[in-house]
């Protein structure tokens, strides 16, 4: 018979819903050039827990990690996955890649990128 310790199930569980909302994940990123500039349109899933910890930005960086735009997130998002935009970005011409970087106010910039070719 197995016995079940009633604190460490609680820690278990607590733990388990700590790890499904820390790790911001990038699931689409489209990019189309107009006249006025580029429109990325990111698509982020993360688990949004409230005010104080939730998918607060993302941004467009070079291969040497130079930002070349940022789109902040006000608040937490209650449907998951969620698409945001960013208009008119001005990208160098001969600029042929871009990533885009998601970050979580609680567990800062996700390691993961997401390889945009443009």
């Amino acid at each position: 018979m197995k016995k079940i310790i009633p604190g460490f199930s609680l820690f278990a569980f607590m733990l388990g819903l700590t790890a499904s909302a820390n790790t911001v994940t990038i699931v689409d990123v489209k990019a189309s050039q107009k006249n006025e500039g580029w429109t990325i349109n990111v698509t982020l899933k993360h688990d949004d827990v409230d005010q104080k910890h939730y998918a607060d930005q993302w941004r467009i960086v070079d291969n040497k990690g130079n930002v070349l735009g940022v789109r902040e997130l006000g608040h937490p998002h209650k449907d998951q996955p969620f698409t945001r935009n960013l208009k008119n970005v001005e990208l160098p011409d001969s600029l042929k890649v871009v990533y885009i970087e998601a970050h979580c106010k609680v567990h800062g910039w996700a390691k993961k990128k997401f390889k945009v070719e443009l």
